[in-house]
């Protein structure tokens, strides 16, 4: 990679039972293993965090590639589901699920803007043959877009 255009940088306390803070003082979040895993239900968790970088990530890219088309996709949404659960070699892994709306885009070129938006996403590449990554559109799974 080229000079970073911007660094991020938070420092965690505690793992998954304690608190993040990011460097700036932007974000101080306190954090919890949620119910399903034994936590206490309150505070947010590594996976929410995740699912929101990737989800304005995705939406920033379809943006991207919308306004080099001229195609105004003013009230979509990206929403992002990440599980984690246990994988194939005995740990703890993720999946990723991508939902997009563009409500008011012509099919063919939702499709192409989803699959430009995947292709060229940082956390989409970052992930990509790493985590399983399932995407949609409206609630039609895009397998070609994957690839």
């Amino acid at each position: 990679m080229a000079e970073p255009l911007y660094t991020a940088e938070a420092t965690a306390y505690g793992g998954r039972d304690g608190e993040v803070k990011s460097s700036d003082g932007e974000l101080d979040l306190v954090v919890h293993p949620p119910k399903e895993l034994g936590g206490p239900g309150h505070g947010t968790n590594p996976e929410q965090l995740f699912a929101c970088g990737y989800a304005a990530c995705f939406h920033s890219s379809m943006m991207f590639f919308a306004a080099r088309r001229e195609i105004d996709i003013s009230g979509s949404t990206v929403t992002a589901r990440v599980a984690l659960g246990p994988d194939d070699g005995g740990g703890m892994g993720l999946t990723v699920e991508l939902h997009v709306e563009l409500p008011g885009v012509e099919e063919e070129s939702a499709r192409k803007l989803v699959r430009s938006a995947h292709k060229g996403c940082p956390y989409s590449r970052a992930t990509r043959d790493n985590i399983p990554q399932e995407l949609f559109l409206g609630r039609e799974r895009l397998t070609e877009a994957i690839a």
